[in-house]
């Protein structure tokens, strides 16, 4: 199911409903980008710990915007042993263009390119976009709202606006009272925006949204006086059915945080990253604070990458690459629970994806996450009772066995492998930082480092002194080989950096005790030759 503006408020209802009944969902997100163009000290590397890995991501979220939500609930189905219903749906997203709020956002021209060599829609994205505003967006555009200080302030809709008005106000030049004409092919809060603009401007009319557009009547003035204050078109209702449009997708977000239900994916980080800036509020500085403030949001995150990275060696499945080839293996006769593990079936209206695989559209992507969940879990659960088929199977059995994986999400490219939501991260399991020291080989640069050892590995540089750089991997066999292969050489020596040994901060510290301590030497032997 693709939803957009047109189609997003009708089908609210249903998608609270499921997201009630479920239990758990699946989140996939595209973005227009996903790094900004860093260098020097603010690229992501190896070396970053998650604080600073998080300082320089945050760039690229304020950067980039959200054109599509993935979202599949699972739901078991009662009375069937281990059976699933997922319902699979696509957002098309875009930023609320309303009074105030005129979004900026980049496009990453790889990142298009991408999209569009996996049939991305991007005329439903621009053009039929669901809009959205975290809430410090929606503090301010309600207040302006509801105290009447709100303005057109973007140049298209300020021309559509006073096209509207003109063919308004010369239709009032000839109309009776009790008339009305209708304002064709204004839907969605834009139609609202309309009515808006209209009802300020003009005093002696009257606006009605229908399904063929804006409706516009010529009423007196006590009789509009009349229509303003009763019913549930009175002006405060009013107001608030417009913001309600506005906040878009942000209601539906809301309500997803309200369920409290599990929330998976695969590589998630940036996916939360994103949820946080664009539907709650935007990224504080502090690293400490988005977790905490995600784990209010989500307290039970579960990262499918995370967990098929752990089990993945140990069961001798072959290498992958993404989600899609973990899916194929876990549906292969290499499962050696494949045929007694959960079923899965498709809902009605959501079933695009019973024959047609759709890589990296968002709702497809979603499906994958939840369907790799629940038959890892099912093969872990196997392997602690080591019986096939496990009796009675169910989800709340599969979450106890996840437990150990529960809010601990994938990070890639720094200090850490994994951030953990729930408490404090763990220590780095990566391979040693080594310390390369050159001779005869002036004003060598961090790149040229990087290009000289490239072909044997590949290694984050960092300039520890003018002719000494750290060398970090996220590869054991790598930091052995480069050991191994420049023993000896006469102009390159690498060896295990030893912070004590190496840091150019404690031997300038050591440097200064020793002056110190030479100091106060002659000192003590002056002062006692002294008369």
């Amino acid at each position: 199911m693709d939803l957009g503006a047109d189609e997003f408020e009708e089908s609210l209802p249903l998608l609270q409903e499921l997201v009630q009944e479920a239990d758990f969902v699946g989140l996939d997100i595209e973005f227009t980008g996903l790094r900004s163009n860093l260098s020097g000290p603010q690229q992501i590397s190896l070396f970053d710990l998650p604080s600073e890995w998080y300082l320089k991501t945050r760039q690229s979220v304020q950067q980039f915007t959200i054109c599509q939500i993935g979202l599949s609930v699972f739901s078991a189905i009662e009375g069937e042993a281990n059976k699933y219903i997922a319902h699979s749906c696509n957002f098309f997203l875009f930023p609320t263009t309303f009074g105030i709020l005129d979004s900026e956002f980049s496009f990453q021209a790889s990142s298009v390119q991408f999209l569009n060599q996996y049939g991305f829609n991007y005329n439903k994205f621009l053009k039929n976009g669901i809009p959205y505003m975290n809430e410090e967006q929606e503090k301010k555009i309600r207040h302006d709202i509801l105290t009447g200080n709100w303005r057109v302030r973007s140049s298209p809709h300020k021309d559509q606006i006073k096209a509207v008005i003109d063919k308004v106000t010369r239709w009032l030049d000839l109309a009776k009272e009790g008339d009305w004409m209708t304002l064709p092919g204004i839907a969605g809060f834009q139609a609202f925006e309309v009515q808006l603009v209209l009802r300020q401007a003009l005093p002696d009319i009257w606006t009605v949204l229908k399904d063929e557009g804006v409706v516009v009547k010529k009423v007196s003035k006590q009789h509009r006086w009349y229509l303003q204050n009763t019913s549930c078109d009175r002006e405060s209702c009013w107001k608030e059915k417009i913001l309600l449009s506005a906040r878009g997708f942000s209601v539906f977000f809301q309500m997803l945080v309200k369920a409290q239900k599990p929330l998976v994916g695969h590589n998630m980080m940036m996916d939360l990253l994103h949820l946080h800036e664009k539907f709650f509020r935007p990224l504080p500085e502090s690293y400490n604070q988005f977790k905490q403030n995600i784990h209010s949001l989500f307290p039970v995150l579960i990262d499918t990458k995370n967990v098929t990275k752990d089990i993945w060696k140990e069961m001798n499945f072959p290498r992958v690459s993404n989600l899609s080839e973990v899916y194929e293996v876990l549906n292969s006769d290499l499962n050696p629970t494949k045929n007694s593990g959960p079923e899965i079936v498709h809902a009605s209206r959501c079933e695009k994806y019973v024959k047609t695989k759709c890589p990296h559209e968002a709702a497809y992507d979603a499906f994958l996450c939840g369907s790799v969940l629940l038959k890892v879990a099912h093969l872990i659960l196997q392997k602690i009772h080591g019986i096939d088929p496990v009796p009675e199977s169910s989800f709340p059995q599969y979450l106890d066995v996840l437990a150990p994986y529960v809010n601990q999400v994938n990070l890639i490219r720094a200090g850490v492998p994994k951030i953990n939501f729930s408490g404090l991260d763990y220590p780095s399991i990566r391979p040693p930082i080594l310390i390369l020291s050159i001779k005869r080989w002036p004003g060598v640069s961090e790149q040229q480092v990087y290009h000289k050892f490239q072909n044997l590995c590949k290694f984050d540089v960092r300039r520890l002194t003018r002719s000494q750089f750290l060398l970090l991997t996220n590869k054991f066999k790598d930091a052995r080989n480069i050991l191994k292969e420049y023993r000896g050489h006469p102009t390159l020596c690498i060896s295990l950096y030893r912070y004590w040994r190496h840091s150019p901060d404690v031997n300038c510290m050591l440097q200064v005790c020793g002056i110190v301590t030479a100091w106060a030497l002659l000192a003590f032997i002056f002062g006692r030759s002294g008369p």
